[in-house]
């Protein structure tokens, strides 16, 4: 089986980029085939050692966000012909609907529907600005229709939680299999519970960074961010602030998935995460139950959930049980299987 993968593009490395990593490791001899992949960005760094190819948008990739409407000339620039399985890994850039594949199958593990696209919030509020906002107006309305035509040109569609495959069959209409995305980071150990909270963002912003300060704040307590403002950390140093978080706080209203409240459990970490999105799929509340509750799912003020949590006490070995449901092991298995099957359904 001949398989390409392809991927929106390589600059930060976040929750789509360790999708793309266990696909790597999947099939390392897959080529990656990217918009543009930014020479000495997190995520160029971590696949050095893999055959990335690029499309023409390379040199002018610091246009790649105005000039997103030439998204299809860059995907059917492309030629995946000589492939038996192309798999993309979707999300902001229509990475998906590929013209010249001859024979080759499609498969889409879709994050989401470009936020954009469909009035979901999203990390920089680049619509702030009247002219802007115009133009985004005029652009968003033509790539949508471009996004609901590449859509059907998809042979299947994976989605990384119940809530995007609902987005999937309400913007294009079509059935999807869930496969939740790998929780992977190094394990750790003799690590104190400290009395912070913790926030975990993309460098772009975004996801509740300032009602996370304010609520903190008000309160007094400590809040340890990391991502915001260029602030990177290693995946080593990264899991310490986890393990050693009183609690982590997910705060984005439409999270798709969210893979930091499963990565914060997964070093028995309960998590404070507003009820929406993708989080209500993770986080166990008590409300459900089960007696095997991760955290809470809130709906208004931060500060008050933070105040009913001081007085709550969970298990780490509740967190941790519940991460394992997401393992990157379970991932592999998951997407092997699934791409296999649908090779084989075709040939």
């Amino acid at each position: 089986m001949n398989i390409a993968l392809v991927h929106d593009q390589l600059n930060e490395f976040g929750g789509a980029e360790r999708v793309l990593l266990a696909m790597s490791e999947i099939w390392p001899e897959a080529p990656m085939y990217t918009a543009y992949c930014k020479k000495g960005s997190p995520a160029a760094e971590r696949f050095k050692n893999r055959d990335i190819r690029t499309s023409w948008m390379q040199p002018l990739s610091k246009f790649a966000s105005p000039l997103r409407f030439l998204a299809p000339t860059i995907w059917n620039s492309f030629d995946f012909s000589k492939y038996d399985v192309i798999l993309g890994s979707s999300s902001w850039y229509v990475t998906k609907g590929f013209v010249k594949k001859g024979k080759a199958i499609e498969i889409c593990y879709c994050h989401t529907p470009p936020r954009w696209l469909y009035g979901y919030p999203t990390s920089v509020n680049w619509q702030k600005y009247p002219i802007v906002r115009a133009y985004a107006t005029v652009v968003g309305f033509f790539m949508r229709q471009y996004d609901f035509n590449a859509a059907k040109r998809v042979d299947y569609f994976i989605a990384n939680s119940k809530e995007t495959q609902k987005r999937i069959q309400k913007f294009y209409r079509r059935d999807s299999v869930v496969i939740y995305p790998p929780i992977d980071l190094p394990k750790v150990s003799n690590v104190k519970k400290g009395n912070y909270y913790l926030f975990v963002s993309r460098p772009v912003g975004g996801k509740g960074l300032d009602i996370a300060v304010a609520a903190c704040k008000k309160l007094g307590v400590p809040l340890k961010v990391v991502g915001a403002d260029g602030v990177h950390v290693t995946d080593a140093t990264l899991a310490k602030l986890y393990a050693g978080a009183k609690a982590f706080l997910a705060l984005a209203t439409d999270e798709d998935f969210g893979m930091t409240p499963v990565e914060a459990m997964s070093f028995g970490t309960p998590i404070i995460a507003y009820a929406g999105g993708g989080y209500k799929e993770s986080v166990i509340d008590p409300s459900a139950g089960s007696g095997r509750a991760t955290g809470i799912l809130f709906t208004g003020d931060l500060a008050s959930a933070i105040q009913r949590f001081e007085k709550m006490t969970f298990k780490p070995e509740d967190c941790i049980a519940q991460a394992k449901k997401f393992s990157k092991s379970r991932f592999k298995k998951e997407l092997k299987e699934y791409v296999w099957k649908c090779y084989q359904s075709k040939t």
